[in-house]
């Protein structure tokens, strides 16, 4: 969903604050240079896609916010069946600077993505194996492969099931493909270089119903 004008400018004033209170960048020069920002919901429910994926950018010195219903968490299947020792990965929100680009993303079905491969992030891990994301204990920090990528179900899917193991997930393949096609034109006028910022939706309080 696309905001402009005046919502546009009350969501990021109040972006600002929180960008501002955290000590991370936002980045507000020139046409197309994007702030993707991952809204995280905290309610437990890791098997809905009941998080949000933001890009904020300018076009003709203008403020457009596109929003997508995503998941930044791990499905259900794969807390409960880790597939790497130690744990399933849960990202840690942060603001990761400069550590994504556009690249090839996936296994059996290969295909372009956002992909952490210029920076480290940071990682819970969750090894207790329940329903419920953890979103606590030790923090890992490297290169974990915590990409931005679609799903390959309907575009209504409801459950996450299987579809990330970490990684941020677009519910909508159509969705996921205008995020990339603005990633590609801000990549041509800048560089391949992208930064992803997660916050929690309690960071941004009664404002967040403004980016839906």
């Amino acid at each position: 969903m696309r905001k402009e004008g005046e919502q546009a400018a009350i969501f990021i004033e109040r972006l600002r604050q929180v960008f501002q209170a955290k000590g991370y960048a936002f980045f507000e020069r020139g046409d197309y240079n994007l702030n993707i920002i991952g809204v995280r919901n905290q309610s437990g429910r890791a098997d809905h896609f009941d998080d949000y994926l933001c890009a904020i950018y300018k076009v003709d010195d203008e403020w457009v916010v596109d929003t997508w219903a995503a998941t930044t968490e791990p499905g259900t299947s794969i807390l409960q069946k880790p597939i790497v020792s130690g744990g399933t990965a849960i990202l840690v929100p942060d603001q990761y600077r400069g550590a994504y680009k556009i690249d090839i993303h996936g296994g059996k079905r290969r295909y372009t993505a956002l992909c952490q491969r210029l920076g480290k992030v940071k990682i819970w891990r969750d090894d207790n194996r329940d329903r419920i994301p953890d979103y606590e204990g030790e923090i890992h920090e490297g290169m974990y492969g915590i990409n931005i990528h679609r799903q390959w179900g309907p575009d209504d899917r409801e459950y996450t099931g299987g579809v990330s193991a970490g990684c941020q997930v677009f519910r909508s393949g159509k969705e996921f493909y205008q995020f990339m096609e603005l990633c590609h034109i801000s990549a041509e006028m800048y560089s391949n270089r992208f930064t992803y910022t997660l916050i929690n939706d309690t960071d941004l309080q009664k404002t967040l119903d403004l980016c839906i």
